[in-house]
């Protein structure tokens, strides 16, 4: 496994990220697996080299983190060698103080990821989703108490338009707070708006990218037909994605995909994982994986060269879509009414 620099810091990650949220309780999705069901995955990836590991606190409402901690401390994971990241911001509780991006959640939720996690730091502390409801200040003000505490050595963001994330970057530089090193953000060959600003965004200013779905939900694998009756039973009851793809043009690059897959001889997800990996300012790809195979198929990717022929005839069906995957968006462009002229003292 090469190890690659994250973004402008001086950690090192895997240029695969592997990602927790199918793993924890059933109760909370169905799809997840449970902690013995999941073991076998971790156990892979770390055989792998694989040593960046991402997970939120709204995941199986916290299973998640517990099993992933569990996992590496029962697995002798060196955790100098180990990346842990966590996410914050998914509402965790009845209060409404127990949700956003407030100082006051986020002084809590970093204490209760930590005790899940069973480790008394993350190596990046990640902010959800954007919070229309706290000034953007208080934010940079809670992220920066928790590094100053030596609970997280990073923070970074999720997706947001760019003019936010751009926001947060000047706020931070201005004033002294820690600044974003990554962008987690929706990303792959059936919804590449990120193209347009986020992405230049982030090379502009040396933040890593780590796409979220890079599959599109399986949508890349070849597994959702443009008639129901050629779908999988958990492709025909996927409605999130039925919203977010089935374009035409969404089939079209799929069809590309299957015919670069079996030219190649590998499977579309390996060819899709090839494409995602090969674009400019692509860090570390996020890849879940609820059967072992997809696991290898995702590292095997990481030996699949496309060649420009081949790039450019995947980019080549591609049609607009519209702005897809920022939860609690905020149109009206205030980012929290803050009246705020600069940091604490």
């Amino acid at each position: 496994m090469n190890y690659i620099p994250f973004g402008n810091t001086g950690l090192k990650v895997s240029p695969l990220c592997f990602g927790c949220m199918s793993y924890g309780s059933p109760a909370w999705r169905d799809w997840v697996l449970n902690e013995k069901a999941s073991r076998p995955f971790m156990e892979r990836a770390l055989e792998a080299g694989i040593n960046f590991f991402d997970t939120a606190d709204i995941y199986s409402n916290g299973e998640s983190e517990a099993v992933l901690g569990r996992a590496l401390a029962e697995l002798a994971a060196d955790r100098e060698h180990v990346v842990i990241a966590t996410k914050v911001f998914m509402r965790m509780g009845d209060s409404p103080n127990q949700r956003g991006l407030a100082r006051k959640h986020l002084r809590h939720a970093i204490d209760a990821s930590l005790k899940r996690l069973g480790t008394d730091y993350v190596d990046l502390y990640q902010i959800h989703r954007f919070d229309p409801s706290t000034p953007m200040e208080e934010t940079l003000e809670g992220l920066d108490d928790i590094v100053r505490a030596g609970k997280a050595l990073h923070v970074g963001a999720s997706s947001m338009y760019a003019w936010q994330f751009a926001r947060f970057l000047y706020l931070a530089d201005q004033y002294g707070y820690p600044r974003f090193a990554s962008m987690q953000n929706h990303y792959n060959l059936v919804y590449r708006e990120e193209e347009r600003e986020m992405i230049p965004l982030c090379r502009f200013e040396g933040v890593a990218v780590m796409p979220w779905s890079p599959l599109a939900r399986g949508f890349l694998t070849g597994s959702r037909g443009r008639s129901k009756d050629d779908e999988t039973t958990r492709a025909r009851s996927d409605d999130y994605a039925r919203r977010m793809y089935y374009q035409d043009s969404d089939f079209d690059v799929v069809d590309e995909v299957t015919r670069i897959a079996r030219q190649r001889g590998v499977s579309n997800a390996q060819v899709a994982m090839a494409w995602l990996r090969q674009q400019p300012g692509v860090t570390s790809p996020i890849i879940g994986a609820t059967k072992l195979n997809h696991l290898d198929e995702a590292i095997a990717a990481l030996e699949l060269e496309l060649s420009e022929d081949e790039l450019a005839a995947l980019a080549a069906p591609y049609r607009p879509h519209p702005v897809l995957g920022h939860a609690y968006d905020n149109p009206v462009g205030v980012p929290g009414g803050s009246s705020r002229t600069g940091p604490r003292s």
